[in-house]
């Protein structure tokens, strides 16, 4: 299944957080590289943090949010909010897929 997660990082964290974990974050998304397809931080048109994005392929969407928990991010306040969606990915690579 094909799932996409949209963060939305708390304005309110402090503004050192995400590089003081980053280094754990991303030995975690590179742990889980047979899982998590695509990751990156999110920008305003302004430049402003707009938080992340990441393109899974996982059995459900309880994996996708065990994923979640398990990011060295998830416990240090980083982010407001989470959303898990499943993906129907139906163009790609200038060809319909359905």
């Amino acid at each position: 299944m094909r799932i996409i997660i949209l963060f939305e990082d708390d304005p309110a964290a402090p503004a050192d957080l995400r590089q003081k974990h980053m280094e754990d974050h991303l030995s975690f998304l590179e742990a889980n590289g047979k899982t998590v397809h695509a990751a990156g931080p999110l920008v305003a048109e302004d430049g402003a943090p707009g938080g992340g994005l990441w393109m899974l392929d996982v059995d459900g969407f309880d994996q996708a949010d065990a994923l979640v928990k398990e990011d060295p991010f998830w416990p240090t306040g980083l982010r407001k909010s989470v959303r898990i969606l499943r993906w129907n990915q139906v163009f790609a690579h200038g060809k319909r897929q359905i």
